[in-house]
């Protein structure tokens, strides 16, 4: 089984989170309360305007991505990439080390049953990152949190979400975890599992998009699907492959259950950006 990751909403200039797809979990229809203005806009915006749907803070589209008003009127510009495959990919927007060389993380759960395993695979989340010697640094703290990670549940096709760095460098506030796809053991496999989870959204709050931004289908399967134009939101990052980049933690779709530390392209991505 596949599980892709979903958004939730954002902050400043164009902000993404994760879905996750489960069997059995049908898709809503997307696009009744969405108007032609509004699919012009996120065509625009350059992510692809197929299956949008209207949720609370904005539009969710491509599956894990949610735009506000305020990103639909913006008009973010990137350097112009070469067509790509499956490379590492960076927003517009990124955090500014100066300001933020340590990123502050609670846990602040609503599930007493995932407390422990959320608690062990935040833990290990970060320790991967830290583990990286990059100019800035994740630390786990009980106040004055700049990313809060938080559980909800649905049942929907959604694993997680979180969004982009706004405009001035700070982190994206929060990452958002469905517990209706996690099972509450504490054992090393789904510690790593679901700290793969939370990783994935945490590279989305330092502003990292999908590695397989060009072409969704190569982790989750199905037909070939376009995140979105490449010369917007979406800078490629030198370095990193030109075909795809198997078990990258920033695939668009993980298997349940899955383990992915960072590759060696990974690692790559994370230091030339910071």
């Amino acid at each position: 089984m596949k599980h892709t990751f979903k958004t939730l909403s954002l902050a400043a200039v164009l902000a993404l989170t994760i879905t996750s797809c489960k069997k059995d979990v049908k898709e809503e229809n997307a696009q009744t309360e969405v108007s032609e203005e509004t699919l012009s806009q996120i065509k625009a915006a350059g992510f692809y305007n197929g299956g949008v749907k209207k949720v609370d803070g904005g539009y969710l589209v491509e599956g894990d991505i949610v735009l506000t008003e305020d990103d639909l009127r913006s008009k973010p510009t990137s350097p112009d990439m070469v067509v790509a495959n499956e490379e590492h990919y960076r927003t517009n927007n990124v955090v500014k080390a100066s300001t933020y060389p340590t990123i502050k993380v609670a846990l602040n759960n609503s599930s007493s049953a995932h407390q422990a395993v959320f608690s062990a695979a935040l833990d290990e989340a970060i320790r991967r990152y830290n583990a990286q010697g990059l100019t800035i640094r994740f630390s786990r703290v009980t106040s004055g949190a700049n990313t809060t990670v938080v559980a909800f549940y649905e049942v929907s096709n959604v694993l997680g979400s979180s969004g982009f760095p706004t405009g001035g460098g700070a982190p994206y506030s929060q990452v958002k975890m469905n517990t209706y796809h996690y099972s509450t053991s504490t054992s090393s496999s789904n510690v790593n599992y679901i700290a793969t989870i939370m990783a994935h959204e945490l590279g989305h709050c330092i502003g990292f998009r999908h590695t397989d931004y060009m072409d969704r289908s190569y982790s989750c399967g199905g037909a070939y699907a376009n995140e979105g134009a490449s010369t917007v939101g979406a800078v490629f990052i030198p370095g990193t492959p030109s075909g795809p980049s198997a078990n990258s933690w920033m695939l668009a779709c993980v298997g349940s259950g899955v383990n992915r530390p960072f590759t060696s392209s990974d690692v790559t991505a994370l230091k030339y950006v910071y």
